[in-house]
């Protein structure tokens, strides 16, 4: 059987405790998506009553316990926030918990992570410098000697989708936006869709950035200038890729059958169709890493943290998604 998958513990006073418990509730008889959480078992325990927990000792554990119980590397929290209710007390162990399961990735004692939502504002005190959790892994793969090109791919049913500039504004993306951008995503992202998904050759498809993909320079010069010549080099090295597309008739099902993936200028030219097509049970996925990372493309949502209402399809989707990456991997 395959190595377990680790699960983070995110920001305990959101509804990481609750979802954890529904997926695993949700999981417990599907063997390939075993997986363990390293955190506070009390507190999981406590937020959930109902929830049979299993302190483990070491990853290799989890499967003989987990269809009983939810295996957990206990680590306890240094305080117990009320759900909903930021702890500043937490915030290092938050970090140290993203920091172990990088660190069990690397010994070989995991197949993946699956990472719980963060509260990023919680964590800057603590000394967190980072945007997010992508470019904190990262950080932390570069700091173990590995070049790293991380590229963020959002997947929901048939669709996976590459946002080419992330979290800017919207005025910046045409000054950040370079072919070299571009095609080095493109690369990632075909070499990521051979080794976890077990596709051959994969079909790259890119939107433009302007309406109607620019329209030969009539709506904006980008499409020439740059994604066109671009889209002309990966073709020279042998990727098989198409558009620029406007991204208004990109995303049909139709459109969607003729590529694996789709690259796409900013944050919501990709986000939008994801969410639209599956708003619960879209996944995260970190490209470009030396292990494989999802997570629930969602946030802690303090605000019906405790209510037991939060839906946990996001989280069981990305741990089932990161056992069949685990699972197709060489």
């Amino acid at each position: 059987m395959p190595r377990p998958i680790v699960l983070t513990s995110g920001e305990p006073a959101g509804v990481a405790p609750e979802i954890t418990a529904a997926a695993w509730n949700a999981l417990r008889n599907d063997a390939p998506s075993c997986f363990f959480l390293l955190g506070d078992a009390d507190y999981w325990q406590s937020r959930n009553p109902a929830l049979p927990v299993r302190r483990i000792q070491s990853p290799r554990e989890a499967r003989d316990v987990f269809a009983e119980a939810l295996p957990v590397l206990h680590r306890p929290l240094a305080a117990r926030p009320l759900p909903g209710a930021l702890h500043p007390a937490t915030a290092r162990q938050v970090i140290s918990a993203i920091d172990e399961a990088v660190g069990l990735a690397f010994d070989g004692d995991v197949s993946a992570i699956v990472t719980n939502p963060i509260q990023k504002e919680a964590l800057y005190a603590a000394g967190f410098r980072h945007q997010g959790h992508t470019d904190y892994l990262a950080h932390l793969a570069e700091m173990r000697g590995h070049k790293v090109q991380e590229v963020m791919m959002l997947a929901a049913g048939d669709l996976r989708a590459i946002p080419v500039t992330v979290h800017i504004p919207l005025s910046d993306v045409p000054k950040q936006l370079t072919g070299h951008a571009i095609m080095a995503q493109a690369r990632v992202a075909a070499a990521a869709l051979t080794r976890h998904f077990g596709i051959a050759s994969p079909r790259l498809a890119f939107t433009g950035l302007n309406p109607h993909a620019g329209e030969n320079g009539a709506m904006g010069s980008e499409e020439r200038d740059i994604i066109i010549p671009a889209l002309k080099e990966l073709a020279q090295e042998g990727y098989s890729v198409q558009g620029p597309l406007p991204a208004d008739t990109a995303f049909h099902p139709e459109a969607r059958a003729q590529y694996d993936v789709i690259l796409c200028m900013y944050h919501d030219q990709a986000l939008i169709p994801v969410k639209t097509l599956d708003f619960h049970g879209g996944v995260n996925v970190s490209l470009g890493l030396p292990f494989i990372r999802t997570s629930p493309d969602h946030g802690t949502a303090l605000g019906i943290a405790g209510t037991h209402t939060a839906n946990p399809k996001s989280l069981i989707a990305a741990l089932t998604l990161a056992a069949q990456m685990a699972k197709t991997a060489p």
